[in-house]
């Protein structure tokens, strides 16, 4: 999973993504409200953990805003306001779980676990199908007819957006958050070389999978013929 943390504390919020690093799961970090609506809005996300308290704009009205956009990326509200109503204020503004600080990272990916079983939810493992390809995320084996190629972790990432999100215009800035994260050191041009392999890659392997470039926006993955 790609996951966002929202949270104020910062040495918390290494903590975090040490472990869920540890657990396979690729981890960008905020730590103010509107650097996290920022990233939130993106929709590059599969699940985001956010701090109800933050500086600038709270957890609540974040939350509000990502669903009036229509972002239905999985969020467990994380915080220290621990009465029902606090709770039901989180549930009913969308939230998808809740979670009182202090909590146990078991707690944690437990609750990630059960959010990545529901049927909506970005599941690391499944294999992904468009066209004639398969790809599977877990083991970054992407596959048309009997043959096979085994990309790069990058690479990996990069069709899987794609994959998830077939036929869409994808924005060069919305890939760059997906794969690279909000603080990802990279220059332009490297966008453009992954997509050359990938590229590459497809015709290797025969496929009529392409990934077209929208001139002015960025790329979208259709059918060549």
């Amino acid at each position: 999973m790609h996951i966002l943390i929202v949270e104020d504390d910062k040495e918390l919020c290494d903590a975090l993504k040490l472990q869920l690093n540890a657990r396979n799961h690729t981890v960008d970090c905020c730590h103010t409200g509107s650097e996290a609506l920022y990233c939130a809005m993106k929709g590059a996300y599969d699940l985001i953990l956010l701090d109800r308290m933050l500086p600038e704009i709270d957890g609540l009205s974040i939350l509000r805003s990502i669903r009036q956009n229509h972002i239905t990326v999985p969020v467990i509200v994380t915080t220290a306001l621990d009465t029902i109503n606090d709770r039901i204020d989180g549930l009913d503004c969308g939230a998808d779980d809740y979670l009182v600080k202090p909590y146990a990272i078991e707690e944690l990916l437990a609750r990630i676990r059960a959010l990545s079983r529901r049927p909506k939810a970005f599941l690391e493992c499944q294999e992904l199908f468009y066209l004639d390809i398969r790809f599977d995320p877990d083991n970054r084996i992407l596959s048309c007819q009997e043959e096979e190629r085994q990309l790069s972790k990058r690479e990996a990432l990069l069709l899987e957006f794609f994959m998830r999100n077939p036929e869409k215009t994808l924005a060069r800035e919305q890939i760059f958050f997906r794969v690279w994260g909000p603080d990802g050191a990279v220059e332009d041009g490297n966008l453009d070389t992954y997509i050359y392999f990938l590229r590459k890659h497809l015709r290797t392997l025969g496929s009529r999978t392409v990934i077209s470039t929208v001139h002015g926006l960025g790329y979208r993955m259709e059918s060549g013929t």
